[in-house]
C-alpha cells in the first residue's frame, strides 16, 4: 500500500520499503489518488545517527514499566547495569528492545559502534536499525538524543524508507532543541514510532 509522508515542506510516497517518490504534495496526491495520508507537524529529515550503540544497548539496562517499583523508569547505566545484567543476563535482549523504541522516540534510525552481543544484534537487526561508521572525535556524553545530532544523507527516490520527523520548524530548531521532538520514525516504510 502506497502511503504519503507530508510535512509543511516536504511529502515522501512511500511503496513497501523503498520511497516511490518525493515532491509536492499536490503533485503526488494527485497522481495517487488513494494514496493513504500520514501528516505530522514540523520537518521530515533521513533520521539520525546515534553514535553510542554498544553504550546504550549493550551496558544500559532499560527498566520494563513493571520493574518501576524496583529500577525506575529511567535508563541504568554504569557498575549498576553491569550488576543487573550478571545476576540475570537473560535480561539483555528485552532490555535491548526496550532500548530500541527509546532511541525510535528519538528519531534514530542508524546506530554506530561494535555491537558485540548475540542478544543485542539479534535485537538491531529484527528492528531495521542499520550501523554506519562511529564520528571520531565525540564530544558529548552517551545521550538517546547526542550532541552534535548526526543526520543521515537525504532521501532518494528508489532508496530505503528510513527518516524521522520532528516537531520543531526547521533543522535550526532541532539542533536546539534536540531528538526528543520526535514525533514519528519510519524504517523499510513501516512505522515504527508515533508520538501520543
Amino acid at each position: 500500500m502506497l502511503t504519503l509522508h507530508v510535512t509543511a515542506d516536504t511529502s515522501v510516497l512511500v511503496d513497501g520499503e523503498r520511497v516511490k517518490a518525493l515532491g509536492p504534495y499536490e503533485e503526488l496526491a494527485a497522481a495517487h489518488p488513494d494514496v493513504r495520508v500520514r501528516r505530522w507537524p514540523g520537518i521530515l529529515t533521513p533520521g539520525l545517527l546515534n553514535p553510542y550503540g554498544p553504550e546504550i544497548l549493550e551496558h544500559t539496562y532499560h527498566p520494563d514499566p513493571r520493574e518501576a517499583d524496583t529500577y525506575g523508569t529511567v535508563p541504568i547505566g554504569g557498575a549498576r547495569a553491569r550488576e543487573i545484567f550478571r545476576a540475570d543476563p537473560g535480561v539483555l535482549g528485552a532490555s535491548a528492545r526496550r532500548g530500541v523504541q527509546r532511541l525510535f522516540a528519538h528519531g534514530t534510525v542508524a546506530l554506530a559502534g561494535e555491537v558485540r552481543a548475540r542478544p543485542v544484534l539479534e535485537v538491531v537487526r529484527r528492528s531495521g536499525l542499520v550501523f554506519g561508521a562511529r564520528p571520531e572525535g565525540l564530544a558529548g556524553p552517551v545521550s538517546l538524543s547526542p550532541r552534535p545530532l548526526v543526520l543521515l544523507p537525504g532521501l532518494v527516490v528508489g532508496g530505503p524508507a528510513r527518516f524521522a520527523v520532528f516537531d520543531v520548524p526547521d533543522r535550526a530548531g532541532l539542533v536546539r532543541e534536540g531528538a526528543s521532538t520526535c514525533v514519528a520514525t519510519v524504517i523499510a516504510g513501516r512505522l515504527l514510532y508515533r508520538a501520543h
